[in-house]
């Protein structure tokens, strides 16, 4: 009688633990255009579900922020998470925290090192995406030439993978002079290293690769100029899908984007937790979520959106068939 009673207790404080009210936050590292269009998806979510999420944007990319960041908001009883870590390896230490309280967290674009305490990583595969715009743009070169590679912020846990990816393609085409440049924070830093890139190698510049969103802002406004100016085209390829962007590309000045779904980012870390909050589990090896991306050219660039709604609604389909069990 004892042991039947032990155990109805315990499934009481089980059921009652399972039907706490699941508070959802959305934690990013710092104001920049990728969390703007994240955002979108994250608003969208709202809509179609009726929930409202607490978004917050943190005001640096240092990890001590994120922390103050984050477990302020599980003191006010949030514990359902979408965050993108600022660092792959500290960010477990937040969310081990987080974890152990109950709470869940997924990150979103981008990873957490493995093993963690996040149950999804909702993402771009950057190094996929920068091995087919590394490979693209050399396609345009001729397979040889000399090629600039401008990376964003070393401190972002993407940037690593995308320079490993392009390395990795390089591999394949001993006739391609690479010219890496690195720790881009701002648009005039990588309109000035472009322009010194250029400028060193006496305009002998081939090819431009840019896999962060700020370097390609600044380098279709640069190729736009530089054509104008010069009547020469140096191909270049870089990386989302801001107006500016797509503008160079309709007008031929820049040869390709890699347009990231950032609206599934939002949209479908989201329904992960939503799915957390309603007692399903993340099926075993299935930690990554591909979110898709599509390479955008002027033959598509009119129509690629329809391609990216589609990667997000199948998605959204295998979510609780593939990714979750109950």
């Amino acid at each position: 009688m004892r042991k039947l009673f032990a155990l109805a207790i315990v499934l009481v404080a089980a059921t009652v633990a399972f039907a706490a009210p699941a508070k959802m936050a959305w934690y990013v590292s710092a104001p920049h255009p990728y969390f703007d269009a994240v955002r979108l998806g994250v608003e969208a979510f709202e809509k179609d579900y009726g929930v409202t999420i607490k978004k917050q944007v943190g005001p640096d990319w240092n990890m001590d922020s994120e922390n103050t960041g984050v477990l302020a908001l599980a003191a006010d009883g949030y514990n359902f998470f979408s965050v993108y870590p600022s660092d792959a390896s500290a960010a477990n230490g937040l969310y081990d925290e987080i974890v152990k309280k109950g709470g869940k967290v997924v990150n979103f674009g981008a990873s957490t090192f493995e093993p963690t305490p996040a149950s999804f990583a909702v993402m771009t595969d950057v190094k996929a995406a920068a091995m087919k715009a590394a490979e693209f743009l050399i396609g345009k070169m001729g397979g040889k030439g000399t090629m600039v590679n401008l990376l964003e912020v070393l401190e972002d846990p993407n940037t690593k993978l995308r320079k490993d990816g392009v390395a990795e393609v390089l591999k394949k085409y001993p006739n391609v002079k690479m010219i890496e440049v690195a720790g881009v924070k701002s648009e005039q830093e990588a309109a000035e290293k472009i322009e010194g890139a250029v400028a060193s190698n006496g305009g002998f510049v081939n090819g431009i690769l840019c896999t962060g969103f700020v370097p390609t802002m600044a380098l279709s406004k640069f190729l736009t100029d530089y054509e104008m100016k010069s009547k020469k085209h140096i191909f270049g390829v870089g990386i989302d899908d801001d107006p500016v962007i797509l503008g160079a590309i309709s007008q031929g000045y820049l040869d390709a984007t890699i347009a990231q779904n950032t609206f599934g980012h939002g949209y479908l870390s989201m329904l992960a937790l939503k799915y957390l909050s309603e007692g399903m589990k993340p099926t075993a090896g299935k930690y990554k979520v591909d979110s898709g991306v599509v390479l955008v050219t002027k033959a598509n660039v009119s129509t690629y959106k329809a391609d990216l709604t589609k990667v997000t609604q199948a998605i959204k389909a295998d979510l609780p068939k593939i990714y979750l069990t109950k």
